[in-house]
């Protein structure tokens, strides 16, 4: 299963804001989020928020919905492994929604140890596969593929990281926008 954390819409990208307008924001990081949906399939998709509006597009989506109000984003996701585990599933791929090039996230299940795919300056961790039932300690913010290498090598089981392109890239800043990949979210004026 492949575990989405998608933050409110109304306050996603907010450092994209001197350079974007927060509708343009908003549908960025809709399309964004989307996209990554739709590159887990066939796999099922569980969306992990603290906002209804998410839920709701999540659900038109097809996608399980984990509400997990205030937690973080570490918290949210160690919440949405855990429940997914309690509901037996096996494998879960955690996914960032800001992967505008996300593709082919099915060829990443299937290993029985953790994998990592890092972002394209290999400070962040993009994706994190693992056994549901590991007791994986999430980490992410400023360094965190350094420390989620630690948590796998602390656990014991095989380790894989992948330096997938299209899973790398990530958007943060205005100059992470592939050009001609995504539609141009409207300018400030």
């Amino acid at each position: 299963m492949v575990l989405v954390p998608v933050k409110s819409f109304a306050s996603a990208k907010a450092r994209l804001a001197p350079t974007f307008d927060l509708a343009a924001r908003s549908d960025l990081a809709k399309t964004m989020a989307a996209r990554v949906i739709e590159a887990a399939g066939p796999l099922p998709v569980a969306v992990v928020c603290d906002d209804p509006q998410v839920a709701g597009w999540a659900r038109q989506r097809g996608a399980m919905v984990l509400p997990e109000p205030g937690a973080g984003l570490n918290g949210a996701v160690q919440s949405g492994v855990a429940r997914l585990s309690q509901l037996g599933v096996e494998e879960v791929l955690v996914v960032h929604a800001d992967l505008p090039l996300a593709a082919g996230l099915a060829g990443l299940a299937g290993f029985p140890g953790i994998t990592l795919v890092p972002d394209r300056r290999g400070e962040g961790t993009n994706v994190i596969g693992l056994p549901a039932k590991s007791m994986f300690r999430f980490s992410y913010g400023a360094g965190s593929f350094a420390r989620h290498c630690d948590e796998a090598r602390r656990l014991g089981g095989a380790l894989r990281v992948l330096h997938e392109p299209a899973l790398a890239w990530d958007v943060d800043i205005p100059d992470d926008l592939p050009s001609g990949r995504l539609p141009e979210p409207a300018r400030r004026p």
